[in-house]
């Protein structure tokens, strides 16, 4: 074991929720594929949620140990005590591993966490930032924390915004905490703080790939030198080079897959809507009744995700008028249900996790975002990529039952089916290719490898 001391070691801070948690793993399957040392380090909550060959897993924490941010209830209070005693354990926790066989070389942290980076400039060891966000949302923040671009006073609905390098934006297409900065104000601070420090990173990486977002990334490559290294899916949806990688080894939820997977193969190819707005996302009332409706008029199959605290929501005896029709549960993997032949749409929240997956799966999008960054990500599905569609909203900010109707029915076979389901094609095609060998993204993650091997060669020779 001597001989392999010079050998890289990568430990990775995630953000610990799911969004988060799946990206950084991922990352890190992909450099232990590659004879890197990965470690995650997450919080002592989240850590028995981890299961992952070949990855070492450490506990840091928060401050609160029992549940997490539920404990903490208030996110300001939550994001100060994570960075108080996520500081200490984790330079204790890079201390450890000083006089092991691999000390640490490189801390790879979510950007909302800017505080690891002192960690490891504290160190003397590399510090990369990992954005979770596409390279479009945080372009958008990086013009606001670095002054390129000011909002003005007050946006108005049919105001265009033009940002250097991006497309034209209008007010429902930007992040709703840069729309209305008053809403969520620890979050919107959460969010400008990934910038606080990341010109003293190492390493910037985001979770996209050339093909998809190069140019953007191009255009504040000055003031966000960032490389695309993605999409971070579940090797065996994409390039198929990591063994037996068919998921991505972290779940806070027991998923549901059983009795999902055999309800779809009743269904014919493409048949099924498959509905689920994320782990975070709550529907109004109204607007799941709206949906209800919808389904029920479409008279199409669905498998409709709906958490146990959301389903008060759903109309009295909806479930029981499904006549086999539907198919309601609490949680399922979603990977195995998007690469499912059955599904013909996913309908989304535009979370950026779900986004990718369902581009790289090849699945066409009815757009339906919520809050933060998923209004711009639905933009690029419905206009940019032309892989879905985007309802639009009432003067309520609801979708009605008879816009989701006619998009529901654009998606699964009307008018705009054919480009939709050929560009969803080229899409997973282009995926693929970029984190295949050769490929963009793998390239960018190879020369991260070879600056970490040689950067322990000259450790080695200087002793």
């Amino acid at each position: 074991m001597v001989g392999k001391r010079n050998e890289p070691h990568v430990i990775f801070v995630p953000y610990p929720s799911q969004g988060h948690i799946n990206p950084l793993l991922q990352f890190a399957k992909r450099l232990s594929s590659k004879g890197v040392k990965a470690t995650l380090a997450t919080t002592k909550y989240t850590v028995k949620s981890i299961n992952s060959p070949n990855i070492s897993v450490e506990a840091i924490s928060d401050g609160f140990d029992e549940s997490g941010f539920s404990q903490a209830q208030k996110a300001d209070v939550y994001l100060k005590s994570f960075k108080e005693n996520g500081s200490t354990t984790l330079s204790e926790l890079v201390t450890n591993n000083k006089n092991s066989t691999h000390p640490i070389s490189c801390i790879v942290y979510d950007s909302f966490l800017p505080w690891a980076l002192d960690v490891a400039k504290k160190h003397g060891i590399d510090g990369a930032a990992f954005f979770t966000n596409s390279a479009t949302v945080c372009a958008v923040f990086a013009h606001i924390h670095y002054k390129t671009f000011s909002l003005p006073a007050k946006i108005e609905d049919n105001e265009p915004l033009l940002l250097p390098g991006l497309p034209c934006f209008y007010p429902i297409d930007v992040p709703g905490f840069i729309r209305e900065p008053e809403s969520y104000p620890a979050y919107l601070a959460m969010k400008m703080s990934q910038f606080s420090n990341v010109e003293n990173a190492d390493w910037i990486f985001d979770n996209s790939f050339q093909e998809l977002e190069g140019e953007i990334a191009r255009e504040v490559s000055e003031i966000w030198p960032a490389r695309l290294i993605g999409p971070m899916v579940p090797s065996s949806y994409l390039d198929g080079r990591i063994e037996g990688d068919k998921g991505y080894g972290a779940s806070l939820w027991e998923p549901l897959s059983e009795e999902c997977l055999k309800w779809l193969k009743t269904k014919p190819s493409k048949s099924v809507i498959y509905i689920s707005f994320g782990s975070m996302v709550s529907l109004t009332p109204k607007q799941m009744e709206e949906m209800t409706y919808a389904l029920i008029d479409s008279n199409m199959s669905y498998l409709w995700v709906v958490r146990e605290t959301e389903k008060c929501k759903l109309p009295k005896r909806f479930i029981e008028s499904t006549n086999g029709k539907g198919l309601i549960v609490s949680w399922c993997n979603q990977l195995e249900t998007l690469a499912n032949q059955a599904i013909g749409c996913f309908v989304t929240h535009c979370g950026w996790n779900s986004t990718l997956e369902g581009l790289s799966l090849g699945v066409p999008m009815l757009a339906m975002p919520q809050w933060s960054d998923q209004m711009t990500d639905a933009k690029f599905i419905d206009e940019i990529w032309k892989i879905g569609v985007r309802p639009k909203l009432d003067k309520f900010g609801i979708v009605r039952k008879e816009e989701l109707l006619f998009c529901l029915k654009e998606v699964m076979g009307g008018e705009r089916s054919y480009e939709i389901r050929r560009n969803a094609r080229e899409w997973k095609n282009l995926a693929k290719k970029a984190i295949s060998g050769g490929g963009s993204s793998d390239k960018s993650i190879n020369e991260f490898v070879n600056s970490l091997n040689l950067a322990c060669q000259m450790k080695k020779y200087m002793k």
